[in-house]
């Protein structure tokens, strides 16, 4: 049986912080199902931010050699994906938004170059999304979750399940969430299958 292949994306600025934590949580429960896990840590590379020339107009191709293309090619060959990010003024890290905004290349070779309007039939990968923020809003996580709906669907994916925890901030303090954890390993070993099954569509602790 073909094994599938999985890309861990992790978003955080610090090491070994809470949604690395949690990201690894859910790398075993994949790895554990038998996926390939190709576990890619963006503070370790470097991308710039996109810098608005629209070279990309040409063929799709960033202007802008770095390490972006690399990331990229990993994450267009993986069956599936995996995210996590810390939450900063309710949206994203810092370096998860710079490769996202690099990602407009793709989006201009998919809908300028390439003309595909119909987005919504082509969402051939499953994703799941954790993020981790230190405070009680009701809206903590809803910027960070829209923008990743339309920036994996300029990957061709679409959100499975997410794992959304509030009142985690310190570095390991989602140590004293078991329940955390034992759903990233859950969500883990479920998109690692081949058929996934049906999962509800987001964890989270008021």
């Amino acid at each position: 049986m073909k094994k599938k292949k999985i890309a861990a994306i992790y978003g955080s600025p610090r090491r070994n912080g809470n949604t690395d934590i949690l990201l690894s949580r859910a790398v075993q429960g994949a790895e554990d199902m038998g996926a390939i896990v190709d576990s890619i840590i963006l503070r370790d590379y470097k991308i710039s931010p996109c810098l608005e020339i629209y070279g990309c107009k040409k063929n799709g191709e960033c202007a802008i050699a770095d390490d972006f293309q690399q990331i990229r090619d990993r994450i267009l060959t993986s069956d599936a994906i995996m995210i996590a990010t810390p939450i900063f003024f309710y949206t994203v890290s810092a370096h998860l938004k710079i490769f996202m905004d690099r990602c407009q290349s793709l989006w201009v070779k998919k809908y300028w170059i390439e003309g595909n309007k119909a987005f919504e039939n082509q969402l051939t990968k499953k994703s799941i999304v954790i993020a981790a923020g230190a405070t009680k809003g009701k809206k903590l996580f809803d910027g960070m979750l829209l923008s990743m709906k339309y920036f994996l669907e300029v990957l061709d994916a679409e959100v499975e399940s997410t794992l959304l925890c509030r009142k985690v901030d310190l570095k390991g303090e989602v140590l004293a969430f078991p329940e955390y954890m034992d759903e990233a390993y859950r969500l883990g070993e479920n998109l690692a299958r081949l058929n996934p099954e049906a999962a509800e569509t987001s964890f989270s602790r008021e």
